[in-house]
C-alpha cells in the first residue's frame, strides 16, 4: 500500500510495467510466475487505489485487494520459485509450497465466511479480517513466501528474500505507527530485482542457431 491514492495508482502502473517487461523476456516458461509477480503487484497496487477512492469499508475492491494480499501471494511465491528451480533443486523448494497452500486455504475460507473492512487512518490504510490464531498464520505466510526465496539455490533470488524479509519489518513498523504506508516501495524494489534476476535468466539462456544444422550434417534433424 502506498500512502495516497495518487500514490497507489502511479506505483501500480509503473510496477506493472516492469511486470510487462519482465515477461516479454521470458525464455524459460518455468519462470513466468516468478516474471509475472510485478505484475500481480502492480495490479495489487491499483486495486488499493479504488480503496482509497471508496473511502475503505467492505466492498469489492477491499475483497479484491485481500484475496491477492492474503491467499493468493502464500502460493503465487513458492510455486514460482518450485518452477523456476533446477529439477534436481525443486524437492527444497516443495516445504515452503504445502505451508503456503495451508495457509492460503486457512485466508481463503476466512474471507469466504468473514467480512474484510478497510478504513483510512492519515495516510495508511488500515485492514481488519477475523483471523484465527493470527501469529501462527503469519508465521506460515512469511515462511511459505520469504521462506521460499531464501531457500532458492539462485543467489538473486535469496537476494530478494533478505530484501522482502527486512524491508517487510520496516514497512510494519512504519504502518503500525500511522506514520506512513511504504509498502509500495518495497514492492517496486521487488519488482526490479525480479526483472533483473529474468534479465540474467535470458542472458544464460542456451541459444539455438537455426542454421547450425544446416552446417553439421551429422546434427540431427
Amino acid at each position: 500500500m502506498c500512502w495516497s491514492a495518487t500514490a497507489d495508482l502511479w506505483a501500480g502502473l509503473g510496477i506493472g510495467a516492469v511486470g510487462v517487461a519482465s515477461l516479454a523476456s521470458v525464455r524459460r516458461a518455468g519462470d513466468a510466475p516468478l516474471a509475472a509477480l510485478p505484475l500481480l503487484l502492480g495490479a495489487h497496487q491499483v486495486v488499493e487505489a479504488a480503496v482509497w477512492h471508496t473511502g475503505g469499508g467492505t466492498g469489492p475492491a477491499t475483497l479484491a485487494w485481500a484475496v491477492i494480499a492474503l491467499p493468493l501471494l502464500p502460493v503465487w511465491v513458492p510455486l514460482g520459485v518450485l518452477t523456476a528451480a533446477r529439477p534436481e533443486d525443486r524437492p527444497r523448494a516443495l516445504p515452503p509450497l504445502a505451508l503456503g497452500l495451508a495457509t492460503a486455504a486457512v485466508l481463503a475460507h476466512r474471507l469466504a465466511t468473514r467480512p474484510v473492512s478497510a478504513e483510512i487512518r492519515g495516510h495508511t490504510l488500515g485492514y481488519a479480517v477475523d483471523l484465527p490464531y493470527a501469529p501462527l498464520v503469519l508465521a506460515g505466510y512469511l515462511l511459505a513466501t520469504v521462506g521460499a526465496l531464501l531457500l532458492a539455490r539462485d543467489r538473486l533470488l535469496r537476494a530478494l528474500g533478505v530484501v522482502t524479509g527486512l524491508g517487510a519489518a520496516v514497512c510494519a513498523l512504519l504502518w503500525r505507527t500511522a506514520f506512513v504506508s511504504t509498502w509500495c516501495a518495497l514492492a517496486a524494489v521487488a519488482s526490479l530485482l525480479l526483472f533483473a534476476w529474468i534479465r540474467g535468466r535470458r542472458r544464460s539462456a542456451p541459444r539455438t542457431d537455426p542454421s547450425a544444422a544446416d552446417r553439421n550434417p551429422t546434427a540431427p534433424r
